[in-house]
């Protein structure tokens, strides 16, 4: 249950909205790619949970990446509660009725690409939680590029409603600090990525 395929994600029909209705590009320019509907202005979850961390093969580094997105959310203050994912899997442990409808809701949104309003629901009020991200890993590594040695971490995140099953926003970000001999740490740049995306994320 913890990997989320794909790149889109289907909201109930009467919640759809145009590309130009959503597209939201941060005046700054730190964040390569921000989606918002027009309700996440009116939306403001008090409790939010990693739903889903699919970190693209790279296990190893699946509890630094929690703690830095669970850590950045909780220093913001925005949210009464933050459930990060190590959290989350242990109340799908614990809790049948919660596991049963996530992993139903998780099932049914990987065949047909489509966020259940009726789980979702269902899910929020288990957990007692307003807010689902969907975090997943592009890019995590060191590279070259154009003859520069790089450190390269990429993410792309989601938020949706739990109550509506209504995507409410989306970005994508990625940071490639260049070096010479000492190497960035790749956790640092993630960071730093977390930190400029959460700045821009409906709250």
């Amino acid at each position: 249950m913890r990997n989320l395929t794909g790149d889109t994600l289907a909201i109930p029909r009467h919640c759809f909205f145009s590309l130009a209705a959503l597209l939201l590009l941060c005046g700054c320019g730190s964040i390569r790619f921000s989606q918002a509907a027009p309700e996440a202005k009116d939306f403001h979850p008090q409790s939010v949970a990693l739903l889903s961390l699919d970190m693209g093969g790279r296990e190893e580094v699946r509890e630094a990446l929690d703690r830095i997105i669970a850590g950045e959310l909780t220093d913001r203050k925005w949210f009464r509660k933050v459930l990060s994912d190590q959290t989350v899997h242990g109340l799908l442990r614990d809790n049948e009725a919660l596991r049963k409808a996530t992993s139903e809701y998780l099932a049914k949104l990987k065949a047909v690409n489509f966020s259940d309003s009726e789980l979702s629901g269902k899910i929020g009020e288990l957990a007692g939680i307003d807010a689902f991200l969907f975090v997943n890993v592009d890019y995590w590594y060191y590279t070259k590029e154009a003859d520069k040695n790089l450190a390269k971490v990429g993410l792309g995140m989601k938020m949706i409603n739990a109550k509506t099953g209504a995507l409410i926003w989306k970005a994508v970000h990625h940071l490639a600090p260049d070096y010479v001999f000492l190497k960035p740490e790749l956790n640092a740049v993630a960071g730093d990525v977390v930190k400029q995306m959460v700045g821009v994320m409906p709250h």
